[in-house]
This record gives structure tokens, sequence and C-alpha cells, in this order.
């Protein structure tokens, strides 16, 4: 599955939400993807366009252009049958630093995180 976007929304931690981080973006076709975790969960909120699902074991890598989410088997239903995600963005270099600190508390004991950037 393949996205397009200008830039991600980053949020490490929320303090308004239960310190919920989240990152996500809207693509140039008007889809919307989140991902969600609280700090106390054991897993992340993933979902695209209104369909939600709840995942563990993710493997993502951030690159200065892009971000591929990987699931397992079992939960390729979450991203329509694919086994990947692949979004190409645009966001600003002095904006990545943000990105991947969300994606650090988004995974931090439940995914892979690799960086690039």
């Amino acid at each position: 599955m393949q996205l397009n976007t200008t830039q991600f929304l980053a949020t490490p931690c929320d303090d308004e939400e239960d310190d919920m981080a989240t990152l996500c973006c809207i693509s140039d076709k008007g889809q919307m993807f989140l991902l969600t975790r609280y700090p106390d969960e054991d897993t992340v909120d993933l979902t695209l366009d209104d369909e939600p699902s709840t995942l563990d074991g993710l493997k993502v890598t951030l690159g200065a252009t892009h971000l591929v989410i990987e699931v397992a088997p079992g939960d390729r239903d979450a991203l329509k049958g694919d086994a990947q995600l692949h979004i190409t963005h645009a966001t600003p270099a002095s904006d990545l630093p943000e990105v991947l600190l969300t994606l650090r508390n988004l995974l931090d004991g439940t995914g892979e995180l690799i960086s690039e950037v």
C-alpha cells in the first residue's frame, strides 16, 4: 500500500490526551493515516481512513522522504491485505527529530524502529 503526503504531524506526548503519542498525516488523495499509543498500553493503534486496528510487533523505518510500516502476517487486514504501508513524505528536516521521538514513544517495548535520518 502506498500513500503520499506533504508532511507528518507528530506529537510525542500530548498532556491534554493522557500523554498519548500521535503521528498522523493526510495523503494527497485525502486518506487519513494515524498511529497512536498511550504510554501504559502494550499495543499501537493504526487507523487508515476510518478503520482502526490495534497492533503489536510493528517494524517502522523512517527516512528523510519515506516512512515504511511493516505488520505481522496476521495483522495484514489493518493495511487492506498488504504487508507494508509505504508513505512518501516531504516533512521538513527540522521536523524529523519530533517525528523520530514520536515513533520512539509509539514503538517502545512493542515494535522495532529503524532510523535513516
